[in-house]
C-alpha cells in the first residue's frame, strides 16, 4: 500500500491560538474551562515550533518501521536496544523536521497554497493505486494511528517542500547532451541490459500416489518418465525437430504453443535455472532436470545475452540519473543557504548540541 505516513510535524499558529482562546475563557469563566494542555517546545525556526510530542511522533514512526511493530513510549523506556537507536536517528530527525519548517516557510512566500482540489486527488490517487473504497481507506487510516485532517497536514508538507525544489532547485540542474555522454561513458553498469533467454520445453509428468495419507512417488513411474524424457533428448541431439518431439513426448499446458516459454530474465529465474541455462547458446539443448511434477527437458531458442544498452536507446535514464545526482548537492546548497537566513531559536540545549554536531558531519561528508 502507498505509504500514508509521511513526516509529522505540527504548525504552530493554530495551537498557540487555540490554547490563548482557553486561557481567556478560564479567565472568563472557570466552570466552563476546558483542560489546556501545553506543548513542551523544543526549538523555534522562524517563530514556528516543534515540539516534544512532534519529535516523540517521528521517534516512534521511525522505529516502528525498523523493527516492524507497534511500539510506545513506555517500550521506549524499558528496551536498551530500542534506547540506543533512538539515541542515533534523533539528530537526522531533528535536521530533517528544522529543513521542513524552513522549507514550508519558504513555500508559503513563493505563494504556494494547497487547494482542497489538490488534496481530493491525491486522497484518490492513493485509493486509485492500493484499490481501496473509503471504507477501506478509513480503516487504514485508523490502522495507522491517523486523521484525515493529520493525513491532509502531512501532505501539505510535502506539497511545499516539493514545489519549492521544482521552483528554485529544479532551473539550476540541466544538462548538456556532452554531460549525459560523459556520465553514461563513466558508469557503463548502470545500464546494462539483461540476458533474455526464450526455451522450448517438454514435460513428462510423474503421477503422484498418497499411501498412508501420505504423498509418494512411485519408483516404476518415475524411471519410466525419466527413460522417456531421455529418449527425446536422444532424439533432438540427432537433429529432429524439437517442436515435432514436444508434440510426441511433452504432457505441459506449453505443449499447444510448441513448447516456447519466454523470453524470460535469466536473473530473475531460480538459481537452479541460472545454472542450467548460463552457460547455454542458442540451440544447445540441456540436460533432463527432475521437477516438483516430472521431468524437463529444455532447449535454448533463443538467447541475447546481457551488455550495455545504446546511448540513444537509454537517453532519458542518463538524463534522470545524472539530474538526480546534481539535485542532491544543488538542494544541500539550496538548504544551507535558507539555514543562514533562519533565526533557529533553542529551548533544549542537548538536543540542540545533537543538532549541531550532525549538521557539522554533515558538512564534512559533503
Amino acid at each position: 500500500m502507498k505509504r500514508l505516513v509521511l513526516c509529522a510535524f505540527v504548525l504552530a499558529a493554530p495551537a498557540s491560538a487555540m490554547v490563548a482562546a482557553q486561557v481567556q475563557q478560564a479567565q472568563a469563566d472557570p466552570a466552563q474551562a476546558r483542560p489546556v494542555v501545553l506543548q513542551k517546545v523544543l526549538v523555534k525556526v522562524n517563530g514556528a515550533i516543534f515540539t516534544k510530542t512532534d519529535l516523540e511522533t517521528r521517534q516512534i514512526e521511525i522505529l516502528q518501521e525498523q523493527s516492524q511493530r507497534t511500539l510506545s513510549q513506555l517500550d521506549l523506556q524499558n528496551d536498551a536496544k530500542l534506547r540506543q537507536t533512538l539515541l542515533e536517528i534523533t539528530p537526522a530527525l531533528l535536521s530533517e523536521a528544522i529543513d521542513e519548517l524552513i522549507l514550508v516557510q519558504r513555500g508559503k512566500d513563493l505563494g504556494l497554497r494547497m487547494t482542497e482540489a489538490r488534496f481530493t486527488e491525491y486522497i484518490a490517487d492513493i485509493k486509485k493505486q492500493n484499490q481501496l473504497d473509503d471504507k477501506t481507506f478509513e480503516a487504514a487510516l485508523i490502522q495507522q494511528g491517523m486523521t484525515l485532517d493529520e493525513l491532509r497536514k502531512r501532505f501539505e508538507r510535502e506539497y511545499f517542500k516539493t514545489g519549492v525544489a521544482q521552483r528554485e532547485v529544479a532551473p539550476r540542474i540541466s544538462i548538456t547532451e556532452e554531460e549525459a555522454r560523459q556520465y553514461y561513458r563513466a558508469h557503463p553498469e548502470q545500464f546494462m541490459k539483461p540476458t533474455m533467454v526464450t526455451v522450448r520445453e517438454i514435460s513428462v509428468l510423474v503421477p503422484g500416489e498418497t499411501r498412508g495419507g501420505e504423498q509418494v512417488v512411485n519408483v516404476a513411474a518415475d524411471e519410466a518418465a525419466a527413460a522417456k524424457i531421455q529418449t527425446a533428448r536422444e532424439r533432438a541431439l540427432k537433429g529432429e525437430d524439437f517442436s515435432a518431439l514436444v508434440t510426441e513426448f511433452s504432457e505441459s499446458g506449453s505443449k499447444a504453443n510448441g513448447g516456447l516459454i519466454g523470453p524470460l530474465n535469466l536473473n530473475e529465474l531460480a538459481e537452479s535455472l541460472q545454472k542450467l541455462l548460463g552457460p547455454l547458446k542458442t540451440g544447445d539443448i540441456a540436460e533432463p532436470i527432475r521437477t516438483p511434477a516430472g521431468y524437463q527437458l529444455l532447449k535454448v531458442e533463443a538467447k541475447d545475452d546481457s551488455g550495455a544498452e545504446p546511448f540513444e536507446k537509454v537517453r532519458l535514464d542518463v538524463a534522470n540519473r545524472v539530474q538526480g545526482e546534481r539535485g542532491q548537492v544543488e538542494m544541500v546548497k539550496y538548504l544551507d543557504g535558507l539555514r543562514e537566513q533562519a533565526i533557529i531559536e533553542w529551548k533544549d540545549d542537548d538536543l540542540k548540541k545533537l543538532y549541531e554536531q550532525f549538521r557539522a558531519t554533515q558538512k564534512k561528508d559533503f
